[in-house]
């Protein structure tokens, strides 16, 4: 085995744990409304999103065709440098995944896969290697624009769509219209993942088959290779039914009080955004569409939103393509000046132990299945643990017959 050819196998298994982080940072965007308020039973809810976003990632290649295209100029470079952005690209996007998806914010793992590669670029080819703006798209219209404009729509149709299922199920018996739009939320939700396995695991395919061309493995012009879209559906079926519970419970519980009108007019907007968006192959931010759809319920239903949780979420949105970029070309420097197999293995090294201390550090103030319907009074930051005798709870129990002790899932309590 050549050394190249280590590398580039190298390359492939990172892509595909970013894939895997993807999974399981955006499980929450199909189903944390379902979860929260009681549609579908969490550990029911990540496997059929799981399932939908295995077949997601089969049905097109639009959006695969379309990563770093107009956003950087890898075309300027090729072979062991090419694959060595890549890589680092790659690092930069899984550390911000998992910072994030510790402190339970719902960030955009595109943005961070293109801020890292974005980071990388800099470092290696300078400003004149990435292209910010001009007829071919460029930074700001693929990536900023669309991070601005997605969850103002989102939010302003979800909002008029909430605000028209109250109105017009004003009259009906509130219980009977709970069960009916629970029941619409498993296939709402459902095609919130089919949608999500149709974006985003094809950014990791696209970033695939880039290290393929750049090893000379096969040219521009081929097809997708069958094992990249299998390697890739199957990475992000799994991450997403381990189960992202922190930034589930986040969008969940902690944004806005949903009920299943709300819920059904969430998912069924994000699904349109995102499936339109997948169809004329724009890598569009699942994340902040989800995002914004929830933000919508809260506002047609004129109940109480969280804005001190939406500015942590907006901040985190903001950082994201500068802190992976930072990642992104921190690793490439690290990677390209000790050089070689070296240099690689070094970052491959940095990356592991990273994120072994993230995820010891997670285990301080463990969120699952069983606790992610808690109140999320202390479900957003990663305070020490309780002292021996204290509740396991994210916070006090709610009280016999209180709203919030009626919208808890059932069979979900200790």
């Amino acid at each position: 085995m050549t050394v190249e050819l280590l590398i580039l196998l190298i390359v492939i298994v990172t892509a595909l744990a970013f894939d895997f982080t993807n999974g399981f940072h955006d499980t929450a965007n199909a189903m944390a409304t379902s979860i929260a308020t009681g549609a579908l039973r969490p550990k029911v809810a990540v496997g059929l999103s799981a399932f939908l976003n295995l077949v997601g990632a089969f049905l097109s290649v639009a959006v695969a065709a379309t990563v770093a295209e107009g956003i950087v100029r890898l075309d300027e470079v090729s072979g062991h440098e090419l694959l060595i952005i890549v890589y680092a690209g790659l690092v930069g996007g899984i550390l911000w995944n998992l910072l994030t998806w510790l402190f339970g914010l719902p960030s955009s793992s595109s943005h961070a896969l293109f801020g890292g590669l974005i980071g990388a670029t800099l470092a290696s080819l300078g400003w004149s290697g990435v292209v910010w703006g001009g007829d071919d798209g460029g930074v700001l219209y693929k990536i900023v624009l669309p991070a601005l404009l997605s969850p103002v729509i989102a939010a302003l149709v979800t909002a008029i769509g909430t605000w028209s299922v109250y109105r017009i199920t004003r009259g009906a018996d509130h219980g009977k219209v709970t069960t009916g739009f629970r029941w619409g939320q498993i296939g709402s939700a459902s095609l919130v993942s089919l949608a999500h396995g149709t974006n985003d695991a094809q950014k990791t395919m696209g970033v695939i088959f880039l290290a393929l061309v750049a090893h000379g493995s096969i040219t521009a012009d081929e097809i997708m290779p069958i094992w990249v879209m299998a390697a890739c559906a199957f990475a992000i079926a799994a991450g997403t039914y381990l189960g992202g519970w922190r930034i589930i419970r986040t969008l969940g519980k902690g944004l806005v009080e949903i009920e299943s009108p709300q819920g059904f007019s969430a998912e069924s907007a994000s699904a349109a955004i995102i499936l339109t968006s997948a169809h004329f192959g724009l890598p569009l931010s699942t994340t902040q569409t989800v995002t914004g759809a929830i933000l919508g319920t809260g506002l047609g239903r004129g109940a109480e939103v969280r804005w001190g949780v939406m500015g942590r979420m907006a901040v985190a949105w903001l950082l994201t393509l500068p802190a992976a970029g930072i990642a992104g070309a921190l690793c490439w420097a690290l990677a390209h000046y000790i050089g070689g197999l070296a240099g690689v293995l070094v970052v491959f090294a940095l990356l592991a132990a990273l994120a072994g201390q993230i995820y010891r550090r997670s285990l301080r103030d463990k969120v699952s299945s069983h606790n992610v319907n808690d109140p999320p009074d202390h479900s957003q930051t990663t305070s020490p643990p309780d002292p021996p005798g204290a509740s396991d709870s994210a916070g006090p129990p709610p009280a016999a017959g209180s709203p919030a002790a009626l919208r808890s899932t059932p069979g979900e309590e200790a």
